[in-house]
């Protein structure tokens, strides 16, 4: 395993939060566990050329090959089923009452593999029933990383990820990939998701201001004040009476947060 000096991993660090917010600066011991075979696999010998060539050539797929080996994109359909609980038995009836237009806009910010957008479409599936084409329920899922959207458009999971779904909703809303235990998701399902690439470092200026921001276990990586420009950006981006829903193992400052504090991972705009 390739070594790193402190020289080299402040000006990774730098460039990398300057670039994605993401905060390296406690994770030295993993940058060098989770890099070192991919950088001499690109025929560098150490560190300080590899930051060198990153650094001056910004190309995007070196980029996210390094992203991907220093985030971890651990998702399942159905995590943190509360969430999901509060979408359809409080914000939709909420939505259903006051949305004349009969358009939601709901956002899965950094939406990963897709399990996320996938799982809040099956609850609009769910909640609508016969008159969900009535209402325009496409959700927008965004991330940064190329592999992870394709994925998520691929749509094909195996089973273990769908050990959390209700009774009866693998038949519904999924077909066999044609191999034992491994799954895709059903055309109607997936057609309710528009997927996009989007740095959250960068200004939101999406068509509608959003009714519900699904931005969970992506904050972990983000200082405090990377965090809270994000939520500012964020709540500037939420209709009012608007929801941001983020993971429960995150926390804003609720002296500072311009969201109303709900419970643990839910916040309002008033």
């Amino acid at each position: 395993m390739l070594s790193i000096n402190e020289s080299d991993f402040q000006r990774l660090v730098q460039f990398v939060k300057n670039n994605y917010g993401i905060d390296l600066s406690k994770k030295k011991q993993l940058i060098t566990g989770r890099l070192s075979n991919t950088i001499m696999s690109m025929g560098f010998t150490n560190f300080q050329s590899y930051v060198d060539y990153l650094i001056k050539n910004k190309k995007p797929e070196d980029l996210e090959l390094m992203l991907n080996k220093l985030t971890t994109n651990y998702t399942y359909f159905m995590r943190e089923e509360t969430h999901f609980k509060l979408l359809e038995e409080t914000i939709l009836p909420y939505l259903e009452k006051t949305k004349k237009d009969k358009v939601l806009s709901i956002w899965s910010a950094g939406c990963s593999s897709g399990e996320e957008p996938y799982t809040i479409s099956m609850i609009l599936k769910e909640y609508f029933g016969s008159k969900a084409s009535m209402w325009d329920t496409r959700v927008l899922a965004t991330d940064i990383s190329q592999n992870a959207l394709g994925a998520a458009a691929n749509a094909v999971y195996d089973e273990s990820s769908l050990k959390e779904l209700p009774a009866g909703w693998k038949s519904k809303y999924f077909r066999s990939a044609g191999q034992p235990g491994v799954y895709t998701v059903s055309n109607e399902i997936k057609s309710n998701v528009i997927f996009r690439t989007f740095n959250l470092m960068d200004p939101i200026k999406f068509r509608l201001k959003f009714d519900v921001i699904f931005c969970r276990n992506v904050m972990i990586y983000f200082d405090m004040a990377t965090k809270e420009a994000l939520v500012n950006r964020f709540y500037q981006a939420t209709n009012p009476g608007g929801y941001l829903l983020i993971g429960h193992s995150e926390g804003l400052n609720k002296d500072t947060t311009p969201y109303k504090y709900l419970k643990p991972a839910t916040y309002r705009k008033e």
